[in-house]
């Protein structure tokens, strides 16, 4: 990788911004004060030079401007984390190229619902294929401006033990960064009407939140404390690897999926549990209403014919009919449960669970009994750092009679993507979806990526879901697919100035 820099004078919008905390003042503060603070400043960049190899493996030259964002709200929690980075080629190959009318990639790299910062970052450094990195080198390659939001996470706590980056902080500073990018419209290079957000994990759960939920008046006292810019926070498109949401439903899901599996120890998690799970799970399946071309209403009768037919099956047969006849030959062999017939495999869903073997958790999985859980201290508040977010395990540990706190109902539905989709149908969402998934990832339900599919081929959306056969939890096998998908959705042809 070769970098050459020349800098710019940095502006005032480019100064560092104190943190401040959730005071009455900041939650009063007005989007007229907002708007004020919150300019971007175009001559405020480094001019940088890396070396990017496409997935054909041709490499490329890129000069690119490069602009970190103070913070992109008037009154941040933390600014070290509430900033952005913005990364806008000018020259591919020798070439100059104009991105002002391109698509942008806002690229979040949340992991496990834990803080990301973007404050020492200072460019775009991808070598080789794979991964989140790749993703935005292959966008920049492909004249895209590429856009790397911070956001607060749930370990964020201050001087006097208050977590403060618990839900719904996460999503609220990501619908932050995409408003000020379109109050700064004309300023910020690219298309702001062309936002595609990507993720994976938890952010893959986020990037589908902010595409889900655009626009939704449940934010607005979030975003209104932090001085967000008065501006749309919806979105065109979602790039979503293993989305890790629904999480009041999810203990459920993974019983109904992994309850049979073993744990890498070779036992089995608590079957009774399992059970009691896996039985509750039906009465939610039934209740989302989902339908599938050829099944009808989904059910958690149907439900495993139909990942195996839609998902699991093309899977593996795109991976085998990718082998040489030897390869392919020796992989049978080893899997003698497939059986591979005029270009096809296909196999039992029961076979399917045997090889993927061991779960990778306990039950229950997300709500844990113990509170350990990323996602049990994801619903913490003030100086709690965790609690029970599902009445099942609030119940198992303390009676019949417990009941949830008040906020926790508000907050699921502001973390869950499945709720702007299925209870509250949001017309202000993306119509645009990426989605993609190893088969092997057993960190969730392969019912969770499913269902979030049906229901949005049911509304009509435009869905490219795929599952990469024998990966797990984080694979991504085909960055550059997505960066055409990109081109393709939004009808852009990179401009190169002759």
């Amino acid at each position: 990788m070769q970098r050459r820099t020349v800098v710019k004078g940095l502006s005032a919008a480019a100064a560092a911004v104190p943190a401040v905390g959730f005071a009455s003042s900041a939650r009063a503060a007005s989007r007229v004060s907002a708007a004020d603070a919150l300019v971007f400043d175009p001559s405020a960049y480094t001019e940088q030079t890396v070396t990017i190899t496409d997935a054909t493996g041709t490499a490329h030259e890129v000069v690119y401007r490069f602009y970190k964002v103070a913070s992109y709200v008037a009154n941040p929690v933390d600014a070290a984390y509430q900033s952005l980075n913005v990364c806008v080629p000018v020259k591919i190959d020798g070439t100059a190229v104009d991105a002002s009318g391109a698509p942008i990639l806002l690229a979040n790299a949340v992991g496990g619902y834990m803080p990301s910062s973007v404050a020492a970052k200072t460019g775009i450094t991808a070598t080789g294929m794979g991964g989140a990195t790749t993703r935005q080198a292959l966008a920049l390659a492909a004249g895209y401006v590429v856009v790397e939001p911070g956001a607060r996470g749930r370990t964020l706590v201050d001087a006097s033990g208050v977590y403060y980056g618990v839900a719904p902080a996460a999503i609220v500073d990501l619908k932050a960064a995409v408003r000020y990018l379109k109050s700064n419209k004309g300023r910020v290079p690219g298309n702001v009407n062309r936002i595609v957000s990507s993720g994976v994990s938890a952010g893959g759960a986020l990037s589908s939140l902010l595409g889900a939920s655009g626009d939704s008046p449940l934010y607005e006292p979030y975003l209104e404390a932090i001085g967000a810019a008065d501006a749309s926070d919806g979105i065109f498109a979602v790039g979503a690897w293993c989305p890790i949401t629904d999480l009041e439903h999810s203990d459920m899901a993974y019983e109904w999926c992994w309850g049979g599996n073993k744990l890498a120890s070779g036992a089995l998690a608590d079957q009774a549990l399992s059970a009691e799970l896996k039985t509750a799970y039906a009465d939610h399946v039934a209740s989302l209403g989902l339908r599938a071309k050829g099944y009808g209403r989904l059910t958690a009768r149907n439900l495993d014919d139909y990942l195996l037919r839609t998902f699991m099956e093309p899977s593996a047969t795109k991976y085998l009919a990718g082998l040489s006849d030897s390869a392919r030959s020796a992989y049978l062999a080893a899997n003698p449960f497939i059986t591979w017939s005029g270009g096809k495999a296909s196999f039992t869903w029961a076979d399917f669970l045997t090889h993927v073997g061991a779960r990778r958790k306990s039950v229950p999985s997300f709500d844990t009994f113990d509170m350990a859980s990323p996602e049990n201290n994801l619903f913490g508040t003030g100086t709690t750092r965790a609690r029970h977010f599902t009445l099942w395990s609030l119940r198992k540990q303390n009676g019949d009679s417990a009941r949830l706190d008040e906020d926790i109902p508000e907050k699921l539905a502001l973390m869950n993507s499945m709720y702007h989709l299925v209870d509250k149908v949001n017309s202000k969402r993306t119509k645009h979806w990426w989605i993609r998934l190893g088969t092997n990832d057993t960190d969730t339900s392969h019912t969770i990526a499913g269902n979030l599919h049906a229901r949005l081929v049911q509304l009509g959306d435009d869905v490219n879901t795929s599952y990469y056969w024998d990966a797990g939890h984080g694979a991504d096998q085909d960055p550059g697919d997505f960066v055409r998908w990109i081109g393709e959705v939004s009808g852009y042809r990179s401009k190169v100035r002759q």
